[in-house]
């Protein structure tokens, strides 16, 4: 090749460096965005400092009158990143409300089981020694007590008959009563009575103690050459109108009990021996 060839082949390459250098100097849009962003990229900041600047950033948008939208490709360079938004914290503490009313009781549950007996526990100390005691009222003597006789002697006929007694030796309180023969309790409790007659000869003697028209001994004497003295004798226990008296046979047979005025052969006593309030 000679120096003509040399030189043109010179110029082609001239000619072809001019008008391929721009393309192949050309850089992309986002990538020289890029490293202009890295070229001048200032030191980190810290939280305080983000923030503030987020507020800014975000404060100075919403003043701004908000750009045109427009639409980006994602195969096009230079396409915008988009930053993730944080997703807002609540304070669950600001949503508590006021403490409420108080409700209604409920329906009583069930008695459970009864447990057992638990173990006897252990003897405690002795107690100081109590306060005197008031003292107690006055002691309250019971007595109850009679005596009578007769004096005029007493036949038997078609009834029964009640022994009315006419002389009085003892009558506490008037519990005996002298027209109908009987006595009344109105203490109550254990009694002690006794009965004494004279019998009359060549008659029978038969008499009953009787207590609420119920016979509870007999008085009793054969015929006899003789009269003597006959007794009997018991312990009742009477309730609080109770009463006891002496009752003569009817005439079946013929039967008497001797007196006269001028001595007394009948007579019938009795008297309290423990009143039924006492222990």
């Amino acid at each position: 090749m000679g120096p003509h060839g040399l030189g043109l082949a010179l110029a082609c390459c001239l000619l072809l460096a001019f008008a391929c250098g721009p393309v192949l100097g050309r850089v992309p849009r986002g990538q020289l965005e890029q490293q202009q962003q890295q070229g001048t990229r200032e030191p980190p900041l810290d939280h305080a400092e983000r923030d503030e600047e987020k507020h800014e950033k975000y404060s100075s948008r919403q003043e701004e009158e908000p750009p045109a939208s427009r639409c980006f490709r994602c195969c096009d360079p230079g396409t915008p990143m988009y930053q993730a938004i944080p997703v807002p914290q609540i304070n669950i503490t600001i949503l508590k409300g006021e403490k409420g009313d108080r409700g209604d009781r409920g329906v009583q549950g069930k008695y459970g089981k009864t447990g057992s007996v638990g173990a006897r526990g252990h003897a405690g100390p002795k107690g100081q020694k109590g306060s005197m005691g008031a003292p107690g009222d006055r002691c309250k003597n019971h007595y109850a007590a009679f005596s009578v006789g007769r004096k005029k002697p007493l036949h038997s006929n078609d009834y029964y008959q009640t022994v009315i007694f006419d002389t009085e030796f003892v009558n506490l309180y008037g519990h005996f009563n002298m027209f109908t023969g009987k006595f009344y309790c109105y203490v109550p409790g254990i009694y002690f009575f006794s009965l004494n007659v004279h019998t009359w000869n060549q008659k029978e003697t038969y008499l009953h103690i009787m207590k609420n028209g119920e016979e509870v001994v007999i008085l009793y004497a054969q015929v006899s050459d003789r009269s003597i003295m006959q007794s009997q004798s018991l312990m009742l226990e009477l309730q609080d109108q109770d009463e006891v008296w002496v009752r003569l046979f009817k005439g079946e047979r013929e039967n008497a009990i001797f007196s006269d005025e001028f001595d007394t052969y009948i007579t019938f006593s009795g008297y309290l021996v423990k009143p039924a309030t006492e222990p």
